[in-house]
């Protein structure tokens, strides 16, 4: 009678401590849960439009730049495809297709032009820059390219009004990422 006893005993402490471990493994589960679904400080763009270099023509004949963030526009570019991550770390991953000049003798080439990425964060009047490395990576010939850095200086956690240009050594805007704002 004493080993059932103690066999029951010793069963009972089991299971209590297995509760336990699935008690303390779900709650783990669910901080993870929602640290992930709080961690919406990651960006994403799909998409892309190509810089026109005039944004119109005041009444007295003024020509006015396509200035964004305070950027200047190359000449008349358009790009087929954008797709842009960046994380909450700083890492950006940029992937373009078909960057390529759309005016002049030299429409249809990628100019010899090598690229960059600038994340800009706030309102327009008091954005911040976050650029890859300014060096940039050389377009292939039929205006592809991959970037693969970490912007420096890193962006804030909440990077409010993201705008994303696509740019040259010079500093000119060529492109501007299209913000995605849903999941699919």
């Amino acid at each position: 009678m004493n080993k059932n006893r103690n066999a029951r005993s010793w069963v009972g402490r089991a299971r209590r401590n297995m509760a336990r471990v699935m008690v303390v493994a779900l709650v783990g589960l669910v901080a993870v849960g929602i640290a992930s679904a709080q961690d919406s400080s990651d960006l994403q763009f799909k998409g892309g439009i190509g810089v026109q270099p005039i944004s119109g023509v005041s009444a007295t004949g003024a020509v006015n730049l396509n200035l964004v963030r305070g950027v200047s526009p190359a000449g008349p570019w358009r790009i087929a495809a954008l797709n842009v991550g960046v994380r909450s770390d700083g890492h950006i991953i940029a992937v373009g297709r078909g960057l390529l000049l759309a005016a002049g003798n030299g429409i249809g080439t990628n100019g010899g032009q090598k690229v960059h990425a600038t994340l800009f964060c706030g309102p327009a009047a008091t954005a911040t820059s976050h650029n890859s490395t300014a060096a940039g990576v050389a377009l292939q010939p039929n205006g592809d390219f991959a970037i693969d850095d970490f912007l420096s200086p890193l962006p804030p956690v909440a990077c409010t009004n993201p705008v994303l240009l696509i740019r040259n050594a010079g500093g000119l805007w060529f492109a501007a990422g299209i913000q995605k704002l849903e999941q699919n």
